[in-house]
């Protein structure tokens, strides 16, 4: 019997420091007005689409450019991009509902298509009748259905580390990859348990593995992104947002013959969650497409080498680069 009460003993001890381990850990959600206060900008607007107020970053001027981010992210992962993008071209990148400042929907709309029609209503909202459309990981799977979709809308396309590449069987079913490739952040988020646990104990600390995770090189990430990362995850609503999107099915209405536009794919070749093999598909999938593969680079270029990667997507949209910084820039668009 003594041995019986010595294992309670330790049972009760693991139990109460695991609890006590969850006590730390414990986060509110974060209030929307406090998150917009922080990481809205003068360039922000919200525009509501369909019941929802969806926040959109607005700079430059000139043939509009749509970028769509992915999961896990925000319009933020675009910063440095559109920085360099917005004296050639009106820059447009989007919170979509569950990320960032635009907080979930009610009606739990964040499936690719769901994500799809926002872009394409939002297109609409702004009087676009034609526009560029760059996406990452997820948002290269959107940007793929919304240029299937609606080709005659789109100008170009730029897939970089997307997700939504054909399968050897089933080019209809492309997203549904085994879920053993799946990264261990979306594994942990699609645990029941585990879950139920995150929803409201919710560590710092695997906010900054995951971008490790998602870099080549680690020593790029700062504390500055895992903290606009790890916020706007705390956004009121966002949370349970994530798992709600998770939990859905992953389904893909891509028709790869009806993607004509002229099409650059890029990608890290050091992605440890969408392997560069999926660009050498994309490539011999879409026809006369062209894929550029970064060395130094993992999941998101425009965030790991902004400089190297915008100055690539500058000159497929014709923004020659110059080597005499007193000379005007030649441009070229594909709306001509």
């Amino acid at each position: 019997m003594v041995w019986i009460k010595r294992i309670l003993k330790v049972l009760t001890v693991i139990v109460l420091s695991f609890i006590f381990f969850l006590l730390l850990l414990f986060r509110n959600d974060i209030p929307a007005e406090e998150i917009e206060e922080n990481y809205s900008t003068p360039q922000s607007h919200f525009i509501s689409i369909d019941g929802m107020n969806v926040h959109v970053r607005i700079m430059g001027e000139g043939d509009p450019i749509i970028l769509l981010h992915g999961s896990f992210s925000s319009l933020h992962t675009w910063d440095a991009w559109q920085q360099e993008l917005s004296p050639y071209f009106l820059t447009i990148s989007i919170d979509f509902p569950g990320h960032g400042l635009t907080g979930p929907d009610e009606l739990k709309r964040y499936s690719l298509t769901d994500y799809s029609l926002l872009v394409l209503e939002l297109s609409e909202k702004l009087n676009l009748d034609k526009f560029h459309l760059a996406g990452n990981s997820m948002g290269g799977a959107v940007a793929m259905q919304v240029a299937s979709t609606r080709p005659d809308k789109i100008l170009s396309l730029n897939l970089i580390d997307a997700s939504g590449a054909p399968s050897s069987t089933n080019v209809d079913l492309a997203l549904n990859e085994s879920k053993k490739s799946d990264p261990w952040i979306f594994k942990l988020a699609k645990n029941p348990i585990l879950s139920s646990i995150l929803l409201k104990c919710t560590p710092k600390f695997l906010f900054g593995m995951n971008m490790k995770q998602v870099y080549a090189d680690p020593k790029k990430v700062t504390d500055e992104a895992i903290t606009r990362y790890y916020e706007l995850m705390l956004r009121e609503g966002n949370r349970r947002a994530t798992l709600d999107r998770l939990g859905s099915p992953r389904e893909s209405r891509i028709d790869f013959d009806r993607i004509d536009m002229p099409t650059m794919i890029m990608w890290g070749n050091e992605d440890s969650w969408i392997p560069v093999a999926q660009g050498y598909t994309l490539e011999k999938t879409i026809s006369g497409s062209k894929l550029v593969v970064f060395d130094n680079a993992g999941h998101v270029p425009m965030e790991e080498i902004p400089t190297e990667s915008v100055a690539k997507y500058l000159s497929f949209l014709g923004v020659e680069v110059r080597k005499d910084y007193f000379q005007e820039p030649k441009l070229m668009t594909y709306a001509d």
